[in-house]
């Protein structure tokens, strides 16, 4: 967002960003497995089936310049709406139509989680394993660093 029209998000709509992030970044295997074990059922009206397309992604020179078209990626979309009315969607990289089905009824079922009892058995485990996959990315990274020193010599001025 830009700083013209950034606008403050409220704590729900947050969270909703870190429950969305966690599912579409988690492993389609084990969000599935996560999801078989909770044994939910919903009813739902799918409003977008899955359905798969590109994006565009851009990135900046340097993190910090003029923004440009680097490539193109897969991603799958998926809107549903539970019997309740409850509106959930997906957007997930690659070309998993189960993955985005799931992640939609997730999403929509969190929002109506009062007791957080989903957040704290479906969100919270994948977001502690992408975690650990993180840090053991950063554990094999760090042995590959090398430290360059400089010798001075002794010159007199």
């Amino acid at each position: 967002m830009s700083a013209a029209n950034q606008t403050t998000l409220t704590a729900s709509q947050l969270a909703r960003q870190h429950w969305l992030g966690v599912l579409a970044k988690a492993p389609a295997e084990q969000l599935q497995q996560q999801w078989a074990a909770l044994d939910l059922t919903p009813d739902y009206q799918l409003i977008r089936p899955p359905e798969i397309g590109l994006t565009m992604v851009r990135a900046r020179v340097g993190g910090s310049g003029q923004p440009f078209n680097m490539a193109e990626m897969t991603i799958t979309r998926c809107a549903i709406r539970l019997t309740s009315g409850t509106l959930g969607v997906s957007y997930v990289a690659g070309r998993d139509k189960c993955k985005a089905l799931t992640v939609a009824l997730a999403d929509a079922l969190l929002q109506e989680d009062t007791d957080q009892q989903l957040q704290q058995q479906l969100v919270a485990p994948l977001e502690a394993s992408l975690q650990a996959a993180a840090e053991a990315r950063a554990a094999d990274a760090s042995q590959t660093k090398v430290d360059f020193f400089t010798l001075v010599r002794g010159e007199d001025e």
